[in-house]
């Protein structure tokens, strides 16, 4: 399907004039300003805390003089020149700043977390079943082009059915001890957005992409620092806060048998917040096959949905038959491959929204309904669980 007759106008919430290194700017921009997103996509309004800061960060980023300024969500709900509101606040402020145009019935993409916790997520969901607007969320992991390459393989059958797989990460934030001023919140469970819900999250959609779904998960949670000295933009200590999130993550998981899975086929998945030991990979990832063994290893980043250019293009496969070890190459789609990184696994989203706008189709993208899937397997995992 080729893109729409007229292009869907956009409105962009939480794109700052003073913080380019924000998700709106790095992701989100770069895609819609592409001549793939633009001729689909027209950002015709921002809203921001104020007018007066959604009209800075109009001409900061050098947008049409004609784009509208919004201080007020349900001003914003109101225009009728809007068709996709896209959501780029910090996650507390999420239902709050987009609900007013999920009743309006407008089409809503709300970066993940969808919201702070289940309860806020469910609403925004059934606020969009009533309204009729499509919804997207930012968890782009499982159309990422790595875990679209892996998929392949499997069904392809190069290792058999999987038997099991185990993922060893490192990250989430840059170090294993603080936490920059500006990310302080990942120290509360409260605000929604932390390691476990961001980080650990994205690379389990990376993961169910190229597996599938798990049918069924255990988690066992540890906070082994749990005094956080918060740093300054010089790297001063300004503070010490007491942190309500894991800092060490397992979850252990089963998938269900299908087409590419043994029943019962083996899931284990370790995060450690910040650094491995030196020279060790931020993300060993292997699947093990009835016939094979697939192995990812990425040096410097464990979050493939990003894959920027210090990520390998490399798959490893050894064949048990042989034992020979294979490498397939991976990569992104050419349009992705001209935009910034960070923006073409969002990009993808986009796209998806676009091919369906109008026809009827079903979504093959993450709405706010898988969302709340994944806000409740979080929650229900994280339940038990004590600071």
């Amino acid at each position: 399907m080729g893109p729409p007759t007229t292009p869907i106008r956009v409105a962009i919430i939480g794109l700052s004039s003073a913080a380019k290194t924000a998700w709106a700017s790095r992701a989100h921009l770069p895609y819609l300003l592409s001549p793939t997103g633009q001729s689909k996509y027209q950002i015709v309004a921002l809203l921001n805390s104020s007018e007066a800061a959604a009209r800075a960060a109009i001409e900061a980023y050098d947008l049409p003089p004609d784009t509208r300024a919004y201080g007020d969500p349900a001003a914003l709900a109101a225009d009728a020149d809007v068709d996709l509101v896209v959501c780029n606040t910090r996650v507390d402020k999420h239902y709050e700043t987009v609900l007013p145009s999920v009743k309006a019935g407008k089409d809503v993409f709300v970066e993940w977390p969808l919201a702070q916790d289940v309860r806020h997520a469910k609403e925004l969901a059934e606020a969009a079943r009533v309204g009729g607007g499509r919804t997207v969320v930012g968890l782009q992991g499982g159309l990422a082009a790595v875990a679209l390459k892996l998929r392949a393989l499997l069904e392809e059958g190069r290792i058999g059915k999987v038997l099991s797989s185990e993922v060893r990460a490192f990250g989430g934030l840059n170090d294993r001890e603080t936490m920059p001023e500006g990310l302080q919140y990942f120290s509360e469970r409260a605000v929604g957005g932390n390691i476990y819900t961001i980080g650990f999250a994205h690379l389990l959609e990376v993961v169910q992409g190229a597996i599938g779904e798990l049918g069924s998960a255990k988690g066992d949670f540890h906070l082994q620092r749990p005094d956080v000295p918060i740093k300054d933009a010089t790297g001063k200590v300004i503070r010490t806060v007491r942190s309500e999130v894991p800092d060490l993550i397992h979850l252990a998981g089963k998938w269900d048998e299908s087409s590419i899975t043994q029943k019962n086929a083996t899931l284990h998945y370790r995060l450690r917040r910040g650094q491995g030991f030196p020279g060790e990979p931020a993300l060993n990832w292997t699947i093990n096959g009835e016939k094979g063994e697939i192995r990812i290893i990425s040096p410097e980043t464990a979050f493939l949905q990003l894959s920027d250019e210090t990520v390998p293009r490399v798959i490893e496969i050894h064949n048990f038959e042989t034992n020979e070890v294979d490498k397939v190459e991976w990569n992104w789609e050419q349009w992705q491959n001209d935009i910034d990184y960070a923006g073409r696994g969002i990009g993808a989203l986009y796209e998806g929204l676009a091919e369906v706008k109008g026809t009827g189709a079903k979504e093959h993208y993450p709405t706010f309904n898988t969302a709340v899937k994944r806000h409740e397997l979080l929650e229900n995992l994280l339940a038990e669980w004590k600071a």
